[in-house]
């Protein structure tokens, strides 16, 4: 699977591969696991940015929190998948930011792609002090557009 230049047309791309942790005991993905390679992904398309979370908190003072989530599972993945975790900014606004995020597998015997999870994650710049939603800082906001 190829990474992607993140922006906000392309979005990006993290591969993740299934192991058997992830699995229950019919070694199908376990349904919570599939939010935890969701914010992988976002994590490491924020990381590509340049900006580490860490970093954020202790020199911008903001925090960035999952305010909410709606998942749709279309198709189980299984032990040994690999599975493609795609981020993209569907809306951008002050203090929040709308990710469409969509999991999928390739089947290289069928030659095609697999589309199994469909999901909208709405996350709030927070000040990291008072966890209260504060506006996205502008040099931040303009690399999430694409603009920088």
């Amino acid at each position: 699977m190829k990474m992607e230049t993140p922006n906000y047309l392309n979005g990006y791309s993290l591969p993740v591969r299934v192991y058997y942790e992830d699995t229950d005991a019919g070694k199908v993905v376990y349904h919570s696991n599939y939010i935890n390679f969701m914010e992988r992904a976002r994590t490491e398309w924020l990381r590509s940015l340049g900006y580490e979370q860490d970093q954020l908190m202790r020199e911008q003072g903001i925090v960035f929190v999952v305010r909410s989530l709606q998942v749709d599972y279309l198709k189980p993945a299984v032990f040994n998948d690999l599975l493609a975790v795609d981020v993209a900014i569907h809306e951008l606004g002050r203090t929040s930011i709308h990710f469409r995020q969509n999991i999928w597998r390739d089947s290289p015997f069928e030659n095609k792609r697999e589309h199994l999870i469909a999901s909208i994650v709405r996350v709030v710049c927070v000040d990291a002090d008072r966890f209260r939603p504060t506006a996205i800082p502008s040099e931040i906001r303009g690399k999430f557009s694409g603009e920088h």
